[in-house]
């Protein structure tokens, strides 16, 4: 089955990304091509500024169209946003006999079924488990009860946010194949089925935004967006220090450690001073609780939700973060000591080009967003493959 190239977009409070994705004739998938842009007009993964996001997402595109030797004309967009939320849904059906494919189509249709405010469009709905008689986690074709119901996350956003981020890709003369959570993409492409089946959490760590997503028995639970993110902890060290963002940054990549040390109680650093300012030091050990505090409030928001939604229990695969700030030192010890289960970093798997380069946690968004597209695209595929053979068997050809 021959297929297009896919293309995926994302961007990002810090960095603009395009992947392009090539199938193999195995059925893999390879990476070819990545354009990569610094950000601007983003802030907490929303736009401020069209303009200054348009000539971002340009330049990464007509990198990655470069170094792919193709001209793209769609793009898979992935997109965070503090206001990009999950809402689990449960839809119940009574049956009373032997359930069938089509009572198993009417409780997902029911399932979905969601009132939501007017400025609100659904971006992704995911079939979570199915219960017959208050037996959940059950394949219910071929049972028999009284009741059937299916829980389904409804993944939405606010419209204005989202149409605008389409509006720049229309602006540079390009198609929107899909809409793409972010989180979701970072899970695709970081997670292995053994992992979901057991229960994990992803987190993702942008620069603006941090996604998570939850699997429980193999199907997503739950998932979100909290509104802090790397540029957070830059921020509050400028303030603290009174220091220049960019000299903050510098700062947090050099010393940033997610848990405050013995050792940092008693090493001073020297802070970046300005001409004719008088020089200053700081204990590393302020640096490290300004670090730490942001980031463990950051965990116990997900904690919070997550305890909330009776999750937490499940979660026997742990923690697997993804994103530029899984970079930062100990946030893996962090994240263990707020959540009581084991952490670890998490990279592309199960995609083959450009060797080690996207073996990185900060790719696994637009490297996921490539998958879901190219899953995306096999199966529309594999269903006009189907339709035009029943059209050919009606016509008596094929």
């Amino acid at each position: 089955m021959s297929m297009e190239p896919i293309v995926a977009l994302e961007i990002g409070t810090s960095r603009v990304r395009v992947f392009v994705g090539e199938a193999r004739e195995d059925g893999g998938l390879m990476i070819t091509a990545v354009g990569d842009s610094a950000s601007s007009g983003m802030r907490k993964g929303e736009m401020f500024h069209f303009e200054s996001v348009c000539s971002c997402v340009e330049t990464a595109l007509r990198q990655a169209e470069e170094a792919a030797n193709l001209t793209i004309n769609e793009v898979y967009l992935a997109m965070s946003g503090s206001q990009i939320e999950g809402m689990p849904n449960r839809g119940e059906i009574p049956v009373d006999g032997e359930i069938t494919q089509e009572h198993v189509d009417h409780v997902l249709r029911v399932a979905k079924e969601v009132t939501l405010p007017a400025d609100r469009q659904i971006l992704h709905s995911i079939v979570g488990q199915y219960g017959v008689d208050g037996l959940c986690g059950v394949m219910p074709v071929g049972m028999v009860g009284k009741t059937l119901s299916a829980d389904v996350l409804i993944v939405h956003g606010l419209y204005s946010r989202m149409i605008n981020l389409v509006r720049v890709v229309k602006a540079l003369k390009l198609d929107v194949a899909e809409l793409l959570f972010s989180g979701l993409c970072s899970a695709m492409a970081a997670l292995s089925a053994e992992q979901k089946l057991q229960g994990v959490l992803l987190i993702d760590l942008g620069g603006g935004t941090t996604d998570y997503v939850a699997y429980a028995q193999a199907k997503i639970a739950d998932a979100g967006v909290i509104g802090v993110g790397g540029d957070h902890v830059t921020n509050d060290l400028a303030r603290g220090f009174r220091l220049p963002t960019t000299e903050a940054e510098a700062l947090k990549i050099q010393h940033g450690d997610a848990m405050v040390s013995a050792a940092g109680r008693t090493r001073r650093l020297a802070l970046p001073a300005g001409a004719g300012e008088t020089p200053r030091t700081a204990k590393l050990s302020d640096l490290q609780t300004i670090v730490h505090l942001r980031m463990e409030e950051t965990f116990g928001l997900i904690r919070a939700r997550l305890q909330q939604q009776k999750l937490l229990h499940l979660l026997g695969g742990g923690v697997v973060l993804t994103g530029g700030g899984a970079y930062l030192k100990n946030a893996t010890q962090l994240a263990e000591k707020v959540f009581g289960l084991p952490c670890g970093v998490g990279v592309p798997r199960n995609v083959s080009g450009l060797a080690a380069n996207l073996a990185v946690p900060e790719y696994a968004t637009g490297v996921g967003a490539v998958l879901c597209g190219y899953k995306s695209a096999r199966m529309k595929a594999e269903q006009a493959g189907t339709v035009w053979k029943k059209i050919g068997h009606w016509f008596g050809v094929g």
